[in-house]
């Protein structure tokens, strides 16, 4: 019986090795390729899931620090608060869709607000969209012809005076919004009349009331990123403006507060009159002034934000089309046009954002606030708004950055100083023009060192070699030292312009004339003198 109950455990065991070993089998079938994507799928979908939670929250963020940076640009640039945010609107539905930069976030930006406004004083607000609509166009078509890496090409002194110029001129307008009053136009206006601006403040109690509206504002916006439990929770902007707006009404303070329309009615799209504007000359250097410093603001802030992060990098041809894609839904708006804001996306980044899911969705969350909760901006003072601006406007500012540059490079400095001033005297344009043209002289400058080396052999020659590039720059030096050379009673010159690198039309020709004064000689790349 023993035997017997042996036997049939072993044709148990026997039955049950080859099922197993199907299993096995089967297992093994599947082979290592199938196995890692079923891996990969399981953590892709963990990584989507992880993904949204981390976008989720950085999407609120970068939308309570939207709302009232889209309302503070807008009051800027003159135009209804409800354009503002419709930029915002598109720069997260739209632009955030498209490819190009994953974390930076487009809205209505600081550095624009003063162009904007100078072109709504001079053509009217129902042009804006038509200029904005061009300029996307040309935005778009800069990204398809492969433009935007050229961007990296400008000389940051002339970005960095770009951004100070806009800066001072930011500041100095947001001054007299600060007490309640009107801003002169033109750069050296508002700065001209700042003194007119302090004696009629000091002598209106509104005015100090709202002045002191708008400087608790600021000082909140300096003093709230230091209460790290405090600005983990709300962001500086909204902290600063939800304060001004509750005290203001908490004391019924009589200070002016920010007008509604409605989104329709503020809502303009451009109509056939407006595009007939595109045909005079002023209107289409606003153009290309929105469309140069937008796109440089754009791919300038990508690059801070590529900086910010390890994920993928900014495609600047495609950053620069989908920028351009957004101001064109813009222009058909009649809203402002929109460029990257880097205020925006160092919070996103800062938030811990993933994908381009976190600024798609604070344009959604953009839209909800605009049509249902509208009303919510009637209570904000608009020397609150004036007050984030002056602090933006602030950080626009060198600062410690010139110092820094004066001390390695003064040629450097004086090119920002130099753009600075053009920018507040001027335009920003006409201000950007005169920067690159400055960048451009001072690297002709000094990419035209040349000097000559004499040598005094026995024999009565002088050998002279002449090292570097030769430019017209450089050309009365050049002259001044071949003529002390070939004096009368000196000795006979041997000049050798083997070890010049490049040498211009303008240096050639005089070269040649010199020649033809004195008995030259031509050998071996050189000529001699006597």
């Amino acid at each position: 019986m023993e035997h017997k109950e042996n036997d049939k455990h072993e044709e148990r065991d026997g039955r049950d090795e080859p099922q197993e070993h199907h299993e096995h089998a089967k297992r093994s079938d599947r082979g290592p390729v199938r196995t890692a994507l079923s891996r990969l799928a399981r953590l892709s979908r963990l990584g989507r899931a992880a993904g949204f939670r981390a976008d989720f929250p950085a999407s609120l963020v970068v939308f309570l620090i939207a709302v009232p940076l889209s309302a503070c640009v807008a009051v800027a640039s003159g135009v209804p608060v409800e354009l503002g945010l419709v930029t915002g609107i598109v720069g997260g539905l739209l632009t955030g869709l498209l490819p190009g930069s994953s974390l930076q976030v487009s809205g209505p930006a600081a550095g624009l607000a003063a162009l904007v406004y100078e072109a709504v004083r001079e053509y009217g607000v129902g042009a804006l969209g038509v200029l904005v609509l061009a300029t996307g166009l040309v935005q778009v078509a800069m990204g398809l012809l492969r433009m935007g890496r050229w961007f990296r090409a400008v000389s940051a002194a002339v970005v960095q005076g770009m951004l100070a110029g806009t800066g001072v001129v930011l500041i100095a307008g947001q001054l007299y919004r600060l007490a309640d009053a009107n801003a002169p136009e033109g750069g050296l206006e508002k700065l001209g009349g700042l003194v007119l601006l302090l004696t009629g403040t000091l002598e209106s109690p509104p005015a100090l009331v709202a002045l002191a509206v708008g400087s608790g504002t600021v000082a909140v916006l300096a003093l709230w990123p230091r209460w790290r439990r405090g600005a983990r929770v709300l962001p500086a902007p909204l902290a600063a403006v939800a304060l001004a707006t509750g005290a203001v009404a908490a004391l019924d303070l009589p200070v002016d507060r920010v007008r509604v329309h409605g989104l329709i009615e503020a809502v303009e799209p451009p109509d056939g009159s407006d595009f007939l504007r595109l045909g005079e000359m002023g209107v289409l250097g606003t153009v290309l002034a929105f469309a140069l410093i937008a796109s440089a603001e754009t791919l300038f802030g990508a690059a801070a934000v590529d900086r910010m992060h390890s994920g993928p990098r900014t495609d600047y041809d495609k950053e620069l089309i989908a920028q351009g894609a957004g101001n064109t839904v813009c222009g058909m708006l009649g809203a402002l046009p929109m460029t990257t804001v880097i205020v925006r996306s160092s919070a996103n980044v800062r938030a811990g954002a993933r994908t381009r899911a976190s600024r798609v969705l604070h344009g959604l969350w953009l839209l909800v606030f605009v049509t249902l909760l509208p009303w919510a901006l009637e209570d904000i003072p608009v020397a609150a708004l004036a007050g984030v601006l002056v602090h933006s406007g602030w950080k626009l500012l060198p600062g410690r950055e010139l110092g820094r540059l004066w001390q390695r490079h003064r040629g450097e400095a004086a090119v920002l100083l130099a753009t600075t001033a053009a920018v507040v005297v001027t335009d920003l344009f006409e201000g950007v023009v005169v920067g690159l043209a400055l960048a451009t002289f001072k690297a002709a400058w000094e990419m035209s060192q040349v000097r000559v080396e004499t040598v005094r052999t026995g024999d009565g020659f002088v050998r002279a070699r002449v090292i570097g590039n030769a430019t017209f720059l450089r050309l009365p030096k050049l002259l001044d030292e071949l003529e002390s050379l070939t004096r009368p009673g000196r000795h006979v010159v041997e000049l050798d312009l083997r070890e010049l690198r490049y040498m211009d039309p303008a240096c050639r020709q005089a070269l040649d004339d010199w020649a033809g004064r004195h008995t030259v000689l031509f050998e071996d790349g050189g000529m001699m003198a006597v």
